[in-house]
């Protein structure tokens, strides 16, 4: 074989091993600047919503509770071995992107749709969908309506940008005739959907159910219309370049619903780790170098699960509360959509 042939496998990330005659791939690097930065400051800072029910938001205490909260902190704990170390971000839906971009912040969980278009033209790559979402209508009983159609003429109250896109598709097909109440968090939306300065709050469903749930006695005075529109997978989001953080944040995700797979969870997490079975042991790094492999300690996943649990326990903690069936959010092989990429 010719030397510009192996220069160009090279280049390639092939390389050719003369004691065996054989070609194999070439490790990828495992530096991110991202990673290092974040280890130099100690604390991964994370952009979240910071009002939104379920997904992020502080408790009585000031403890920001929540899926995407969560999520912020099994990607510290993959990063920093402490889930604790996290800096919350609050963004508003039009600060999302940005924040990510310009690097105020490492990586966003704040409920965004991933899109073609903005994983195309925004200069950020999304991690995996968490969390399978879809669009609703929230209306009071008294103004006994029981399907979209029945609101024409009304007022909607929505969230400016996506919210007002996806509203104006929805009734379009429905040829509904609405007066837009647009607002650009979901706190504003809520308070004056309360106030009655709208006569339905189209919204993410997931959003809508959280905020219905914490309503208590008056939740029953409110019902979820039958009809939904579109697709809204959520996802993380990180800025392109930085290969290797992209795939530490994805595998946090992923460690977490491979976890739920495997029956590990937060409370047996210590004991699996004297497991046989080979995808356990490569789960919590007793028999595998996942985590160094992303320039990570061999028990990265470990540290997620024992200090946040698997996919199953945050959705428990955070929708569970309010009653929301998991829906396609199940794992697939109990009906759902989520699965996990083979850890090996």
């Amino acid at each position: 074989m010719s030397k510009s042939h192996l220069c160009r496998l090279a280049m390639a990330g092939v390389l050719f091993t003369a004691a065996t005659g054989a070609f194999a791939q070439a490790s990828s690097p495992v530096s991110s600047a991202t990673l290092t930065a974040i280890k130099s400051r100690g604390v991964l800072n994370c952009g979240v919503i910071g009002s939104a029910p379920n997904f992020s938001l502080p408790d009585s205490t000031g403890v920001m509770r929540g899926l995407d909260a969560d999520l912020c902190r099994a990607t510290a704990a993959a990063a920093l071995g402490d889930a604790n170390k996290v800096k919350f971000i609050n963004l508003t839906p039009a600060q999302r992107l940005v924040a990510v971009q310009s690097g105020e912040v490492d990586v966003s969980y704040s409920q965004i749709t991933w899109t073609l278009a903005r994983e195309s033209k925004s200069g950020v790559q999304f991690t995996g969908t968490y969390f399978f979402d879809t669009y609703g209508v929230l209306v009071p009983k008294a103004l006994k309506v029981t399907n979209a159609k029945k609101l024409d003429g009304g007022s909607i109250c929505m969230i400016t940008g996506p919210g007002e896109t996806n509203a104006s598709e929805f009734f379009g097909n429905i040829k509904v005739r609405y007066k837009p109440v647009a607002f650009s968090e979901g706190e504003q939306l809520r308070k004056a959907f309360l106030a009655k300065r709208c006569d339905a709050a189209f919204h993410s469903l997931a959003a809508l159910a959280a905020f219905k749930g914490t309503l208590g006695a008056q939740s029953n005075d409110y019902e979820l219309l039958p009809e939904t529109h579109a697709l809204e997978p959520l996802a993380g989001v990180v800025r392109k370049g930085d290969d290797r953080w992209f795939d530490i944040v994805r595998y946090t995700l992923n460690a977490m619903i491979n976890a739920e797979e495997l029956g590990v969870n937060s409370k047996n997490v210590k004991s699996m780790t004297s497991s046989t079975n080979s995808d356990v042991k490569r789960l919590l790094g007793t028999d595998s170098d996942l985590g160094p492999s992303m320039g990570l300690d061999k028990a990265w996943a470990a540290n997620i699960i024992a200090q946040v649990g698997n996919y199953g326990e945050v959705f428990d903690r955070t929708f569970g509360t309010v009653g929301m069936p998991r829906a396609q959010n199940r794992l697939a092989a109990k009906g759902g959509l989520l699965y996990a990429v083979p850890m090996r």
